[in-house]
């Protein structure tokens, strides 16, 4: 069975609905990425997936010994989380909430789990910096950091190169591509239909018209050869 399946989801806000009829499934291994017009709803699916929303109807459905709270994920960044005064170790410490449940502190073992994802991100020597003193692809880099400690499963990133300069852009699709590499699964909304197209293996599309299927599928089909030369003139930026 799927990571995640989703069957007939609905979703949107109160009684509005933003994307519908969506139907798709994520495996062990997979790279989704999820495109699409501005206000398709894209982020709405997202935290939809991760019960921070209710859908509307539908079902979403976990599987193959995923449990709900075995999913690491990345938001979008607002100006006042990216001036939070904290270190870079608290912050990514902070992603081991889930493991402590009623344990008001950090045992050993998630103190070294921390350790380990800021190792694996090479922002080791960070540890004891001010989150806020940071680039803006360093905040990413300890967010991912943080995502990775809530799981070892499924990361699901929300634009995470959204105002990065090329070079970090290039960078953190390749730390990405790593991870999944290493046998995570990522579910990632991007802006970027070509680095979706060079690095996933599934596309779902969403907005007026609905797709799902491979990389090489959606390059294939009217929906995918549209939107793509869409983007590459310009219509579309999100």
């Amino acid at each position: 069975m799927a990571f995640i399946t989703v069957t007939d989801l609905s979703l949107g806000y109160d009684t509005q609905v933003v994307a519908c009829d969506l139907n798709f499934s994520v495996s062990k291994g997979d790279y989704l990425c999820i495109v699409g017009e501005n206000g398709s709803g894209k982020t709405t699916l997202m935290k939809t997936l991760l019960h921070l929303k209710e859908p509307i109807s539908g079902k979403i459905e976990t599987g193959d010994g995923l449990k709900e709270n075995e999913i690491g994920y990345l938001p979008q960044q607002t100006i006042v989380q990216k001036d939070f005064p904290a270190s870079v170790r608290e912050i990514v410490l902070s992603g081991c909430q889930g493991r402590c449940g009623m344990r008001p502190f950090y045992n050993r073992e998630e103190k070294e789990l921390a350790k380990e994802n800021m190792e694996r991100m090479g922002i080791t020597h960070l540890a004891g910096c001010c989150y806020r003193e940071l680039s803006g692809g360093q905040q990413q880099r300890v967010l991912l950091a943080r995502a990775l400690c809530a799981t070892r499963k499924i990361l699901l990133l929300d634009e995470p190169v959204a105002g990065l300069d090329p070079v970090v852009t290039a960078q953190m699709y390749e730390l990405i591509e790593g991870l999944n590499k290493d046998g995570i699964t990522i579910i990632m909304i991007s802006h970027d239909i070509s680095s979706a197209a060079k690095y996933a293996s599934h596309i779902l599309h969403i907005g007026n018209r609905l797709f799902f299927g491979t990389k090489e599928e959606y390059l294939n089909s009217d929906i995918g050869r549209i939107f793509i030369e869409r983007w590459k003139g310009g219509e579309i930026n999100g």
